[in-house]
């Protein structure tokens, strides 16, 4: 019988993160060692599949993409050849009825999802499905799509997302490291900490609503939006905890959140 297995945000931050030995990674690592028993599979949300309507990776062997620019070419060389589920892709496809999920041939891994399970899984032996993020819906949409797929956890899936809860890339110090945090970062990142704790899903789904401080961190969705995901996926009775902290340029959140 499956253990019920809990459901994490990773902050993935710079591509880059998926070759270094630093404490964000040491962390994935041991989160994954400390999972109460090995996943049937994982679910990823990542921020890096956003795009009209709602979508699985239905295939065999997921192609790892490189979804970037600008990075040296050992991180272009990285693959991450872990297999499909293609009864997963079934499973959600009918817990978000009657919701279309469209079973995508084309996509496959990208650096949202390997850049970390890289750490988190290092043999690439447990199958993958990537589920895509609908561009055109507001954020209690995607919260909503975490509470339908809830019942994966007891099925032995680990849903994870993954994005930043702070991602500015315009006050982000490029090339100029280490960099102190920006106070309206670390106040945003702090506030979604405190909501997580408390249980209010409501402030944290209407993100907009808290003022100017998120408005900066969050400039665009696509990077928070898989935080809802694990938020819907998420009882009222977890333990939360964050396996990884840390801040990334000024302005990028490399909190992790697990639940359960």
């Amino acid at each position: 019988m499956n253990a019920r297995m809990p459901t994490i945000f990773l902050g993935h931050g710079n591509p880059m993160n998926a070759l270094h030995d630093n404490a964000w990674s040491r962390g994935w690592s041991a989160l994954g060692q400390r999972l109460p028993q090995r996943p049937r599979a994982v679910l990823a949300v990542s921020a890096h599949w956003y795009l009209p309507g709602t979508a699985v990776t239905a295939m065999a062997a997921p192609r790892t993409i490189h979804d970037f620019g600008g990075f040296p070419r050992e991180l272009f060389e990285v693959q991450y050849p872990a297999p499909g589920d293609l009864g997963l892709v079934g499973r959600v496809r009918e817990l978000l009825r009657p919701l279309e999920v469209r079973a995508d041939l084309a996509w496959g891994l990208d650096h949202g999802t390997w850049s970390v399970l890289r750490h988190v899984f290092p043999a690439a032996d447990v199958p993958v499905v990537q589920l895509s993020i609908d561009e055109t819906q507001p954020p209690a949409f995607h919260y909503g799509l975490g509470r339908l797929l809830k019942p994966l956890r007891d099925e032995g899936i680990l849903l994870l997302g993954s994005g930043d809860v702070v991602h500015n890339l315009h006050s982000y110090a490029w090339g100029r490291h280490p960099a102190e945090p920006f106070d309206w970062a670390l106040r945003f990142e702090n506030m979604a900490r405190e909501l997580m704790v408390q249980g209010d899903h409501p402030s944290l789904v209407n993100y907009e609503l808290l003022g100017r401080d998120a408005e900066l961190s969050v400039p665009t969705p696509e990077h928070y939006l898989p935080l809802l995901y694990v938020l819907g996926a998420s009882d009222e009775n977890d333990a939360v905890t964050f396996p990884v902290e840390g801040m990334d340029g000024g302005s990028i959140s490399m909190l992790s959140v697990q639940f359960g």
